[in-house]
């Protein structure tokens, strides 16, 4: 069943989440964008834009590794400063109101936290943080961006319009940017988030599979999951005969498989 007007939409989506409580929720760029966080996908699952970076590129190429963090000083603090919206604190209300259990989130926002949700999955991680690739150290990413206003005054005077994932837009010559390393031992730190190209830790995986295997349902939230990492959910719960519900603009790559599609704006909807 597919429903487009937000009214009709709110009833039917309170109803799937008292039939079916608790229930496992899924969120992707879409439920962010109302916090001024940019999303790479349009309502056809198509992409806008390229991702910033591929994980065996940021590690092979210390050109690339110059270029993202260039980018990085203008598009980061958009992530960094965004604040939750009203669909982040809807979520987290019926959390502690027992319809929804566990959120399994592809953004690396930490919004849903800062909204005060308490069970959430970060299965790409959390762009806030950094990690040394060599000693494994996690340091706050703020720490980072600091160090590299400093080593790069004449960059940090340049102007850029901020993209996903705390990417930007910015063409310089990315040659003379210094890249900050870890303090402890010299190594190359990067943000702690699966890139594109990457793989999300087992464990991780796990964690979000038996949240959903523990459930009665799965609700996917502003996602196309049209990448696999998100999309293994939906098929988990179909494979499982548990409801699929989708609240989101546009295609997905699990319409075939959701028993209600509310093809609407989720601000309307959570509200």
């Amino acid at each position: 069943m597919t429903i487009t007007d937000p009214t009709e939409a709110r009833k039917a989506l309170m109803t799937f989440l008292r039939d079916n409580a608790p229930v496992t929720v899924i969120t992707g760029a879409g439920i962010s964008t109302d916090s001024g966080i940019p999303d790479y996908r349009d309502n056809k699952g198509k992409w806008k834009r390229t991702p910033p970076v591929q994980h065996q590129d940021y590690m092979r190429s210390e050109a690339v590794r110059k270029r993202y963090w260039a980018r990085s000083l203008f598009g980061w603090p958009v992530l960094y400063h965004a604040k939750p919206n009203s669909a982040h604190y809807a979520i987290a209300e019926l959390q502690q109101q027992g319809l929804i259990g566990c959120i399994i989130t592809q953004n690396v926002d930490g919004l849903h936290q800062k909204a005060g949700a308490t069970r959430v999955i970060n299965l790409h991680g959390y762009a806030n943080d950094m990690v040394c690739m060599n000693c494994r150290e996690i340091t706050p990413r703020l720490d980072m961006h600091e160090r590299s206003l400093k080593l790069n005054p004449d960059f940090a005077a340049l102007e850029a319009t901020a993209a996903p994932d705390g990417d930007a837009d910015l063409e310089a010559n990315f040659e003379l940017f210094k890249v900050a390393d870890c303090q402890s031992c010299g190594g190359i730190l990067k943000p702690d988030v699966v890139y594109f190209g990457d793989n999300v830790p087992r464990p991780r995986v796990e964690e979000a599979q038996k949240a959903l295997e523990d459930s009665n349902a799965l609700l996917a939230i502003g996602t196309s999951l049209m990448v696999f990492s998100g999309y293994r959910f939906a098929r988990q719960a179909h494979q499982s005969n548990q409801p699929v519900a989708l609240l989101t603009l546009g295609k997905t790559r699990a319409d075939d498989l959701a028993t209600l599609k509310l093809n609407c704006s989720i601000k309307d909807v959570l509200a």
